[in-house]
């Protein structure tokens, strides 16, 4: 009796299936599933790290307008330090009024006496502060604000560095020292990107 259905047989080749060679392809495959696995734990310790430094150390932020130019303008790029606590005056800041996010620069601490004169002139402690690097004068606002102001423990005066229409202490007050979000270390120009 013969099956005429039956397949003809393939060569078998024996050394596909001898020890060795099961061996070896049994390697090579763990080591490329190690290969992979170790790929995405790397993969996913860099991303926790870069989540740690830029939600706890760190803070990157979008200017928004004009409001400290000449110096930054609007869409630089700031990078600024989320756990200086110790301020003084000159220390570019970012920091939250009301809901909304601002740059300005400190110009008083807590203790200090601020006045803007009708001259707009900036007084800070009866002094007139002269300021080389801003080339604007400082106008009053019609705010809430009456000074001389003196500021307590924990505030600042902000005032941004274009002074003619920024929205900065001038007109909602003095800053809490927790409403500062942190001090700006490097700013990356729009025309670089």
């Amino acid at each position: 009796m013969t099956c005429r259905n039956r397949k003809p047989k393939k060569n078998i080749n024996v050394e596909e299936f001898s020890p060795r060679t099961v061996i070896r392809e049994r390697r090579r495959e763990l080591r490329y599933k190690k290969e992979i696995r170790s790929f995405f734990l790397r993969t996913v310790i860099l991303l926790v790290s870069i989540w740690i430094l830029f939600g706890m150390f760190f803070g990157i932020t979008v200017m928004k307008n004009d409001d400290m130019s000449p110096r930054i303008s609007a869409g630089d790029l700031l990078f600024y330090y989320r756990l200086e606590n110790r301020f003084s005056a000159g220390d570019v800041v970012v920091f939250q009024k009301s809901g909304k996010e601002y740059v300005g620069r400190i110009v008083a601490k807590g203790g200090d006496k601020v006045e803007i004169t009708n001259r707009s002139e900036l007084k800070v402690n009866d002094g007139v502060v002269l300021e080389d690097d801003i080339y604007y004068s400082t106008p009053q606002y019609d705010s809430d604000v009456t000074y001389p102001l003196i500021l307590s423990e924990e505030e600042y005066f902000i005032l941004c560095d274009y002074r003619e229409q920024a929205e900065d202490s001038r007109y909602f007050g003095a800053v809490a020292g927790e409403a500062i979000k942190g001090k700006v270390l490097a700013v990356i120009r729009r025309s670089e990107l």
